[in-house]
């Protein structure tokens, strides 16, 4: 059996672990907050990121620089009048008199009269009319042109 030595030794060795285990349930539960601070680990820090934009503004386009050139003396204003002279006859130089109408009723943009062989403008097909000589001429399709040719 077992001796008193022996069951005394595992009660006193019971006695300690239940007593040890008394002392840890006790300090769990215990109401100092010191103990319980330092176990706690400090809060971390929160981080906050703040972004700047900086916003360039570009230059608006400076004012266009326009030169204008001022005519100081204008040109020469060229006048043209038209002088109708009456049927009958015509000199023309030494070469002596002419009979005609020494006038055209047809006149070119430039307000000469029409001499055959030159072209017709469009509004002269078919028209009738005489040279600054007096000589009768026709705008007729001639050479694949119109053209003013003697009547």
């Amino acid at each position: 059996m077992l001796s008193y030595t022996s069951t005394n030794r595992r009660v006193r060795l019971w006695a300690a672990a239940v007593a040890l285990l008394a002392a840890g349930a006790a300090g769990c539960g215990s109401a100092d907050d010191s103990a319980a601070k330092a176990s706690t680990p400090a809060p971390r820090p929160t981080v906050t990121v703040t972004a700047t934009a900086t916003v360039t503004a570009s230059p608006e386009p400076g004012p266009t620089v326009t030169k204008t050139k001022t005519v100081k003396k204008p040109g020469p204003t060229v006048t043209v009048t038209v002088t109708r002279a009456a049927s009958g006859t015509v000199r023309s130089g030494n070469t002596g008199t002419s009979t005609g109408t020494g006038t055209c009723s047809i006149r070119s943009n430039a307000g000469n009269c029409y001499a055959a062989g030159q072209f017709c403008r469009n509004s002269d097909h078919g028209a009738t009319t005489t040279t600054a000589s007096g000589s009768r001429i026709r705008c007729a399709y001639s050479s694949n042109a119109w053209r003013w040719t003697y009547a």
